[in-house]
Order: structure tokens, then C-alpha cells, then sequence
């Protein structure tokens, strides 16, 4: 009875332990801090993040699969879209839980695809092979689903000094919005460079707002500086023109 008794106090710690592991290894995907460093095999080489883009914006775009509708039509999108980001001084970086082989079989074939009559593109930015997991656990992007384990539909848009900015999440069936990605890139730029805040639906060449003055006396001396570019809605609600 005494070793039937340890017996089971043994595999109940074993399957905790596992039960720990697997809860470490497919957490909520990290939203804030510094993104973490990892090193990797790509369609355009090794890959040493973050030092290969010292002084860059980052966006990491993980998908589930290579090879699926979706996710070709947001690699698509992405391509469409990647003179805008270099322009935006931003690095793309897409990875999955794919073998390079499959990465670069399927590039070859989003780069032959017309649609709507559309050229075809060309895949400019590095789509990293991820097969052993060990980049999607550090980023806690990783889902199972029927006995398969696969990365989520995540984005991660990263500053200069590294830092997480934004992260979005998405469902495997619902393809993302690059044009909102792309938005939301320049809001958080634009709020970097000027120390201001962006509100709903700002478009580039919006006004932008400035942190709530703390009380209305605080907000009555704000409005008698007299400054053109300043006005307010509300006395905890100013917004500024931006030359």
C-alpha cells in the first residue's frame, strides 16, 4: 500500500510537471517589454534578431500555414504594401512552424499568382522556418488544434530600441488588414517622434491630441497661451495641428 501510495504521488507530479510545461510553452502571445532575440533560417538567409535590423521599426507576421488561401492573400497584401514600410524605415519578418523547402516553394508560387488581373508580386522580405518552435514559444504564438500545433495569426510591431509596441491576434479565418497595420505603424511613429496621442480613426495628416491637462485651471492656462496649433473639445480634450 506504502509504494502504490508513492507510485501515485510520483505520476501525480510527473503529469503537473508536463501540465507546467505545456502551459509555458503555449502561453498568450507577449504584448509588451522587449521582443525577444532569436536566430533563424530564411528565404533570403540566416536571420540574427535583432542586430540584423540595428536602427529599424520591425513587424512580425506569423501565420499558421504555408500553402493556405488566407494566409497567401495576406503574404500578398504584405508585398503590395513593402516600398511603404521601407519607406517607414520598418523591417517585415513573416514566420511560420514550416520547413525552408516549403518556404520557398511557396514564395515561388505567390510570386506566379494574378489576381483580378493584378501583376504578380515579388516577395522581397524574409520568411523565416520555424520548425523546431523555439521562436514561437519565446513569442507565445503558438496554438494545437486537432493533434497539430501551428503559430497563430499574430502581429508584432516593434520600435528602434527594440520595445513591442503593438501586437495584434487574429483567428485562423479571418485575414488581417494590412492598410491597419500599416496605419497603426505611423500612429505609433508619429506619436514617438512628436510626443502626442492619436484618436479614433486618425489617418496621416489628421490632428492629433495631446495628453489631458490634469484639472481645469490646468486646462484654463493651456488656453491662454494663445497657440494657433492648440484647441480643445472638452477640458480634458485638446487636440494640435501638426505642420
Amino acid at each position: 500500500m506504502k509504494t502504490l501510495f508513492i507510485s501515485t504521488l510520483i505520476l501525480i507530479a510527473s503529469i503537473t510537471g508536463i501540465q507546467a510545461q505545456d502551459a509555458a510553452a503555449y502561453q498568450s502571445p507577449i504584448s509588451t517589454g522587449y521582443a525577444p532575440g532569436f536566430s533563424g533560417k530564411s528565404t533570403m538567409g540566416d536571420i540574427n534578431f535583432p542586430d540584423d535590423f540595428y536602427g529599424k521599426w520591425k513587424i512580425i507576421f506569423s501565420h499558421p500555414a504555408d500553402f493556405t488561401p488566407v494566409c497567401t492573400s495576406e503574404i500578398i497584401a504584405l508585398a503590395k504594401l513593402q516600398d511603404d514600410f521601407k519607406k517607414l524605415n520598418t523591417a517585415l519578418l513573416v514566420i511560420s512552424t514550416d520547413g525552408l523547402n516549403s518556404h520557398m516553394e511557396w514564395v515561388r508560387s505567390i510570386e506566379s499568382i494574378s489576381i483580378k488581373g493584378e501583376a504578380p508580386v515579388k516577395v522581397n522580405f524574409p520568411l523565416i522556418s520555424d520548425v523546431d518552435m523555439s521562436i514561437s514559444k519565446k513569442y507565445g504564438i503558438l496554438q494545437t488544434d486537432g493533434g497539430k500545433t501551428y503559430d497563430r495569426r499574430t502581429v508584432f510591431i516593434i520600435n528602434e530600441e527594440n520595445k513591442i509596441m503593438a501586437m495584434f491576434y487574429y483567428p485562423d479565418n479571418i485575414g488581417r488588414n494590412v492598410e491597419e497595420i500599416k496605419r497603426t505603424l505611423i500612429a505609433l511613429q508619429t506619436s514617438e517622434k512628436h510626443d502626442v496621442l492619436t484618436p479614433a480613426d486618425w489617418k496621416p495628416g489628421d490632428d492629433v491630441m495631446i495628453p489631458s491637462p490634469a484639472t481645469v485651471n490646468d486646462a484654463q492656462k493651456l488656453g491662454e497661451k494663445k497657440n494657433p496649433d492648440l484647441y480643445q473639445a472638452a477640458w480634458y480634450m485638446w487636440f494640435r495641428k501638426l505642420n
